[in-house]
Order: C-alpha cells, then structure tokens, then sequence
C-alpha cells in the first residue's frame, strides 16, 4: 500500500489557512439570522461567551495552565483582543443591521489594504506599485457601493464595516510587532474571554442587564454555531496562521471568507448581490489582492520587542 507523502508545516499551516476561511465565511449569514432574534448586543456577548467557554476548557482539558501569560503579556492580550475580537465583531455585527451581508462581509475584509499603509507607516516597509494600486482599486470599490445608498441608512452599515476592516489591520500589525509569548491556545482563550468581559460591560451599559427572556431557537442556534466556529475554532487558527505564515500569505487566504460570505448569503439567506454590489466587490478583492501580493522588503531599524 503506498505511504502518503508527509506534508511539511508550512503546507499544513496553509491548509489550516484555508478552513480558517471557511470557518469565517459561512458565519457572516449566521449574524443576519441572529440578530433577527436578539439584539445585536446580545448576540455579540452569546457569541463570545459560547466561544470563551470551548476554548478554556480546551485549555484545561489538555493539561494547559490557565494562568499562564505574564507581565506585559496581559497588556499584550488585552489589546489584540479589542482590535481583532471585540472591535471587530461589535462593528461588523451592528453594520448587518442596516447593509447586506455580502456588503458587510467584502468591506469588512478590505483591511490587507489598510494593513499595508499601516506597515509603510509603522514597521517602515516600503510602499510599492501593487500597494498603491490597491489603495486606488479599494477606494474605486468602496465609491461604488456607497454612491448608490448615500442618503440611505446602508451608508452607516458600511461605515461600521469599513471600521471593522480598520481595527483588523491595525491588530495584525500589532501581533506582528509584540510576537506575544507563551502558549498560543492559552493566549487565544483568554483574548476571547477578555472580548467577553468588555461585551458584558458594553451590553449592560447600553442594553441593561439580561432579562432572560425566550430566545428564538434559530437565532440561538446561529449564536451557537457563530461561537464554536468563529470565535473558537477560526480565531484558534488564525493567531497559530499569523505566526507560522507571512503576513501577505496570511492576508491571502483570508480573502477566502469574504468569497464564502458571499456565496453562503445566495444560499442560505437568498441575497443576491446586484450588478453594482458585483462591480465594487471585485474593486475591492483585486484591491486586497493587489495590496497583499506586493514585494516587501524588511522593515529597517531594531527589531520590535516584546
């Protein structure tokens, strides 16, 4: 019987990047179905309560120390998880109340385009050709889905999109300077678990405390599966992605969800995009391919410390 070839670490971490796409994508239909029964507060905190939950019992179930991060690590944690978790799915999640899901899910994911500039800006790497175009390309993409919902309420649900985007680029980055230590699906719980804490707080002060009412099952239920797949199983890969991979590698593959959002809106929820939502999607895709794809070269001065 022949033996399979082994598949080395970098390809394995590819293949991680490819589910960890899928994992993301099929969730954006999940938040129009759930807060089709609870607010959008509501969802958000379930979503990051049901995510916390799996993942730190991961941790004890595995023999991991819960209590493991150190010093500055806390810092370190604490602030990728408001810019990749809490930020970006509190944006993200109230932009479904008033744009499409398509929309909110290819604007959301413009941010290799931002994280570029942000790279030019911070780390010092140089802003090419590929980067500038998809600057242009991006802009050209976000015109065309805005013009036509200008003086309609679908201009603030791209807005908050366009933030999400923003607060993703600006964590990538800042992973990529701090290199946080320690164990990764120690650190990866506790980020979700810190995003939890801040949501309760956000919730309460803004929506009031529980009042445990009926919650419809359907909408449950995506809670359910949007905290098992997108805030367990998908942020568990991509932070293990972010440190194995490249940044442009791992910016192209998570393209992939903005794709699958797509397509999992014509399926699951019958949104189709109109002609102009098609045009100002592949703007902003070939935007991100473009920004993604560009040449780097390596930032100068010291390397960053921890």
């Amino acid at each position: 019987m022949p033996a399979f070839p082994a598949i080395d670490e970098q390809t394995r971490t590819k293949l991680l990047l490819v589910l960890c796409g899928i994992c993301w994508g099929v969730n954006w239909p999940l938040i129009k179905i759930g807060i089709g029964g609870l607010t959008p507060w509501s969802y958000r905190l379930l979503v990051f309560v049901v995510g916390a939950v799996i993942l730190m019992a991961v941790v004890i179930f595995t023999g991991r120390r819960v209590m493991e991060p150190r010093g500055m690590t806390w810092v370190h944690l604490f602030a990728s998880s408001m810019l990749n978790v809490a930020a970006f799915g509190i944006f993200s999640t109230f932009a479904m109340l008033t744009a499409s899901t398509s929309r909110v899910a290819v604007v959301s994911y413009s941010f290799p385009v931002w994280a570029c500039l942000l790279a030019w800006l911070v780390l010092g790497e140089k802003l090419r050709g590929g980067a500038l175009l998809g600057l242009a390309l991006c802009l050209g993409g976000l015109a065309v889905l805005v013009y036509p919902v200008i003086e309609s309420s679908a201009v603030i649900g791209l807005g908050l999109s366009l933030a999400s985007a923003m607060a993703w680029a600006i964590g990538t980055i800042y992973l990529k300077l701090v290199r946080i230590p320690g164990d990764m699906l120690v650190n990866t719980a506790w980020q979700i678990a810190m995003a939890m804490a801040v949501m309760f707080v956000l919730t309460v002060t803004f929506q009031g405390w529980p009042t445990f009412e009926p919650v419809p099952p359907v909408a449950l239920a995506a809670a359910v599966l949007n905290g098992l797949f997108g805030s367990a199983v998908a942020y568990l890969l991509w932070y293990h992605i972010v440190g194995r991979l490249p940044a442009t590698t791992a910016s192209l593959g998570s393209l992939m969800s903005p794709a699958v959002g797509v397509v999992s809106a014509v399926l699951i929820l019958g949104e189709w995009p109109s002609a102009i939502d098609v045009v100002g999607f592949t703007l902003i895709f070939a935007a991100a391919v473009s920004a993604i794809l560009q040449p780097r070269s390596p930032a100068p001065g010291p390397e960053a410390r921890r």
